[in-house]
């Protein structure tokens, strides 16, 4: 079943309106005719399970079937920080951590990240990769779509993660993953977590210390290997939901 995101307004009491360019994929590319069923999303997340009525040149009226009250979204909020990768890894991360669940994608210019963006080069890649968020979040049913913010830097990254109920740094140098277990373990229920992670080189050694300064920041372990930087956020997030999903 297909998914598509809506605005609030485009809900009415039994009935959906698509329109823009989801109606070209939904006729043309889809093929998809009268009947067939799809699951919608609007802004305020909630979804709904529907049949398709009409097909028109410019817009797509659905009936709504069913409210979907469950949804699919994880039960806390997650940011991942994830440190400027080369090439185009980036886009991998997004899409296999909107996947995941994440509620955020946060990239930051760290000491050691090879990429150095403009602000239009920043503007350009942001656009791309918002895309590649909204299409994961249409493959995995997401009820939402993950925002990608603008580039941040390292300082922008540690104040923006105070305001998070606590942060998860996973560090090469930290052993043993009891201490990553009981952490988990311990998360409240409405708990806003940040996810840190370093780019190829790893945290400057002035970043990991100042990670230590602050009292709602953790180094915590992945296991005994080294994790490439496009993996370390996916496992992560991989934990959280093992730990905290329901």
């Amino acid at each position: 079943m297909y998914q598509f995101f809506v605005e609030n307004d485009q809900v009415q009491q039994d009935t959906i309106v698509i329109i823009g360019t989801d109606v070209n994929h939904i006729g043309n590319v889809l093929r998809m005719k009268s009947g067939e069923r799809v699951r919608v999303s609007d802004s305020s997340g909630m979804s709904y399970l529907c049949h398709i009525v009409e097909i028109m040149p410019d817009e797509v009226r659905l009936g709504i079937d069913e409210r979907d009250e469950l949804g699919t979204e994880f039960a806390h909020r997650v940011y991942l920080f994830q440190g400027l990768p080369k090439s185009d890894k980036m886009e991998l991360i997004i899409q296999k951590s909107v996947e995941l669940g994440v509620y955020a994608v946060i990239p930051v210019a760290m000491t050691n990240c090879v990429v150095k963006l403009d602000a239009k080069k920043a503007q350009a890649k942001v656009k791309r990769w918002q895309a590649i968020a909204e299409s994961a979040a249409k493959q995995s049913k997401r009820t939402m779509i993950p925002k990608v913010h603008m580039p941040v830097s390292w300082k922008e990254a540690l104040s923006m993660a105070q305001d998070l109920t606590l942060t998860l740094v996973p560090y090469e140098n930290e052993r043993g993953l009891t201490a990553t277990r009981n952490l988990m373990a311990s998360i409240p229920e409405d708990a806003t977590i940040g996810v840190m992670i370093g780019p190829e080189g790893g945290f400057a050694d002035a970043e990991i210390a100042a990670v230590d300064e602050y009292e709602q920041m953790h180094r915590i372990s992945l296991g005994r290997r080294i994790l490439r930087t496009e993996t370390a956020g996916p496992a992560t997030l991989s934990m959280l939901i093992y730990q905290l999903d329901i």
